[in-house]
């Protein structure tokens, strides 16, 4: 269809630069030389080996005697022969050159081949059988046609009009200058009057409508080595005559059509929605149930077939089929898209028709597979009909060509751009001139992707050349932004868990159902329409799941220490937006962090003993994380987590109970079980937003006196918590407590059963004075007395 007159990697690299990228570009067959077409006069078995024949064979020069292994050697078969002196491609690459050799004491002057041996297939279950009127002695290259080049396209969902041959033509006939020479379609002259009745009750779904009886046909019929070859090079396999036609007129002008058995139809050929309880069974043998959102093919027996995606089992076409109905239609690509997926399969159809078909070629590709039916299959053609329901609107879509030169930032003139759409074959009129100059283009029946002005400028910023757009560095003034003292970035966060050995991982936003009511007690979660694995099927509500699986994936890998950190969003139901979230149709996306350790708590060296991590070792991790921030730590339960060794992540006043922020808990026993880990794991998760925003620093001035330290040992009872000693001593201090930490915990003897005993370190300073004893002890002895009031806390003895 269309010759330009430039190499093919140039063309390649041409087709790439406007948009249609070339993936690969690779020669039909590998390089081979001296193999030629031979037929195989005389079979007898070989005398020293059970599995080898011994074979004469016309080679066009002579007959030679070959040695054969294949078991589909026959009398009369004709099969590619490398002579002596041949050439083959090896495994790796390396040119294998054939010799006269003896094989078990009978002299081989050559090598019949298989289509693997000759990088054709990877068939090599016997030779390759060629046709019986292929020529002896001719050149195997020649005969096969082997110099093409196979070129894989790589198209964006919006070039559906590129799903073709014609289509890709027309391309390169635009972007080389080349001349397009179109399929000549002549319409076939009806030899019958066998009509079957079609309608259309749901226009908008099914625009146009049209089809053709073709009665007598043979459909056992073979299909021709030409088409065979040709579909097998674009990647279709051959099935039959009547499927092959359909494949190639496809493949051809971009047009799916499907052959119905005739006499399988009961009543009119309807293009309907399906109804409720409708079940269909399809092509691929699966079977279906359709509804009111989806597109079906009808006659008086019910779904037939899925409309713009596969035909149905009960009316197919098979090789005792005597009579067909070819149906062409059009249907607008919103009412097939997606609905394949639903049914988790594809088809070549559904892939053309949920894009957009051409809705002015349903005539064209009737005609073009009737003339090859009747070519290939024999047969009695009736009239065709057409009905013509509803067809997209194309209206102009108006292009600014000075807003073209300013988009595309190049001065393209206006007889350029009018060369450009001219080229592209789309119809325009040129309006005004000068800065009011403009294109009204009207987009022609296969071009979807143009419904507006910037689509018209990348048309032309593509033919043009997008290569002979010039690069200019940005010539606005660059500021640098002060950055805000009182927020600090992500970035930041993840260099302080990193400092504490952390190694960041990215997991997947969509987990596995099993986690989310594990690990966060979610019988619910929000679950994917379109899944990309059956078992990744749900949005992830917390980041622990992922970690656990990072995880287990290390360990089984046997990696001895571990840690393991994430920033990434939950995905949750909530009806209230919180700080640094995400809302989309009713669903909350907090940005959060998470960390997992596992292993030991340092590595494994002399000075310092190996043990295991613990719950304190990773809550200092989270407190170097969150500083300046002031957190607390309070007792509670997670499903995730040891019910003993786990706790809610606190921030703000104590007094007002604080905020909670996240979690930090040891990996539940069973949950450490069931995932595979030979050892526990400390894992906590917090909210990002919490933590990003911290008070602006503020300067004070050093006491250049001495502090005062005081320690004191309190007995309380077993259940108070070691947290609410240090708020109510924080909510009593005097100014010059500076600070109040535990530094010991003891159970044991001297110390009554059922209560323990807490130490705390008090330090003291003044900044205008030296404090006396008399000062530090009260300011100490109020703290021990307001503990005695709230807790019944006593001065251990």
């Amino acid at each position: 269809m269309c010759d330009p007159s430039i190499s093919m990697q140039e063309l390649a690299h041409l087709l790439t630069m406007s948009g249609l990228e070339v993936e690969d570009c690779q020669p039909l067959a590998a390089a081979f030389s001296g193999v030629v077409v031979a037929q195989i006069i005389s079979v007898e078995k070989h005398p020293n080996a059970d599995k080898l024949s011994v074979c004469r064979v016309d080679a066009g020069n002579g007959m030679l005697q070959i040695v054969c292994g294949a078991p589909n050697v026959r009398p009369g078969m004709k099969a590619p022969l490398a002579r002596v002196g041949a050439r083959l491609a090896g495994k790796d690459g390396t040119p294998i050159e054939i010799a006269a050799a003896k094989m078990r004491g009978i002299e081989s002057q050559g090598m019949l081949c298989s289509g693997r041996e000759l990088g054709l297939s990877q068939d090599h279950s016997g030779l390759l059988d060629l046709p019986a009127e292929a020529p002896i002695g001719r050149d195997l290259r020649e005969q096969l046609a082997l110099a093409d080049q196979v070129i894989t396209i790589n198209l964006t969902p919006n070039r559906a009009d590129c799903l073709s041959v014609l289509g890709v033509a027309r391309e390169v006939a635009a972007l080389s200058g080349a001349k397009l020479i179109t399929p000549e379609i002549v319409p076939v002259a009806p030899t019958g009057k066998a009509r079957h009745p079609i309608r259309i009750s749901d226009a908008s779904g099914c625009g146009r409508f049209s089809g053709r009886v073709i009665r007598g046909v043979n459909a056992a019929a073979p299909t021709p080595e030409w088409m065979r070859q040709r579909l097998e090079r674009a990647g279709q396999r051959s099935i039959s005559a009547l499927v092959d036609v359909t494949n190639y007129v496809m493949l051809e002008l971009g047009r799916p059509l499907h052959v119905y058995d005739l006499d399988k139809l009961r009543g009119p050929i309807d293009a309907r929605f399906g109804r409720k309880g409708e079940r269909l069974k399809l092509l691929n043998e699966q079977e279906v149930e359709v509804d009111e959102t989806v597109l079906c093919i009808a006659d008086d027996s019910g779904p037939i077939g899925l409309a713009g995606i596969m035909g149905g089992d009960s009316t197919k076409a098979e090789v005792t089929t005597r009579n067909i109905f070819l149906e062409s239609a059009f249907f607008f690509p919103e009412v097939i898209a997606g609905r394949a997926r639903r049914f988790n399969f594809a088809s070549d159809a559904a892939h053309r028709f949920e894009r957009g078909v051409d809705f002015d070629n349903n005539l064209d590709g009737i005609e073009r597979a009737t003339r090859l039916i009747l070519d290939l299959c024999g047969g009695e053609a009736g009239p065709t009909e057409d009905i013509v329901a509803r067809l997209p609107e194309r209206n102009a879509v108006r292009m600014r060509a000075a807003r073209a030169r300013r988009v595309i930032g190049v001065a393209i003139s206006g007889n350029e751009m009018s060369d450009i759409f001219g080229r592209l074959r789309l119809p325009f009129r040129r309006e005004g001139s000068g800065e009011s100059e403009a294109f009204l283009v009207t987009p022609p029946s296969y071009r979807f992707d143009i419904r507006i002005e910037e689509d018209l400028i990348e048309e032309v910023a593509r033919v043009y050349g997008f290569e002979r757009i010039p690069a200019h560095p940005p010539r606005a003034a660059a500021t640098m932004g002060a950055a805000a003292e009182g927020r600090r970035t992500l970035h930041e966060l993840r260099a302080r868990l990193a400092a504490c050995d952390y190694h960041e991982v990215v997991n997947f936003s969509f987990v596995e159902p099993q986690w989310e009511e594990d690990l966060s007690g979610q019988a619910n979660p929000i679950r994917l329409l379109n899944p990309i694995a059956s078992q990744l099927s749900v949005m992830r509500s917390s980041l622990i799941g992922g970690l656990v699986a990072n995880l287990r994936h290390n360990a089984t890998r046997k990696l001895p220490r571990i840690r393991v950190f994430e920033i990434g969003r939950a995905f949750l139901r909530a009806p209230q937006l919180e700080d640094g979230a995400l809302t989309v149709a009713g669903i909350e996306q907090p940005l959060r962090i998470a960390g997992a350790a596992f292993g030991p708590a340092v590595d494994e060296q002399w000075g310092v003993p190996t043990r295991a991590v613990d719950f304190f070792d990773v809550k200092a991790d989270l407190e170097a994380l969150l500083a300046p921030i002031a957190c607390r730590f309070e007792a509670a339960s997670h499903p995730a987590f040891h019910p003993g060794r786990s706790a809610r992540v606190l921030t703000g006043d104590a007094a007002a109970g604080g905020r909670a922020i996240g979690w930090i808990g040891e990996l539940h026993p069973k949950w450490q079980q069931k995932y595979e880990l030979p050892q526990s794991a400390v894992l906590f998760e917090v909210d990002a937003a919490a933590i990003m925003v911290i008070r602006i620093p503020r300067p004070e001035v050093p006491s250049k006196f001495p502090a005062v330290i005081r320690d004191r040992a309190v007995v309380v009872d077993n259940f108070v918590p070691a947290q609410a000693l240090l708020d109510a001593m924080g909510q009593h201090q005097r100014s010059i407590v500076k600070e109040v930490r535990i530094f010991d915990v003891y159970q044991g003897s001297n110390v009554p059963k059922g209560q323990k005993s807490i130490a705390f370190r008090v330090v003291m300073q003044d900044t205008e004075r030296t404090l006396t004893d008399v000062e530090a002890d009260q300011a100490c002895d109020e703290l021990v007395e307001a503990l005695g009031r709230r807790y019944s806390a006593t001065i251990r003895n």
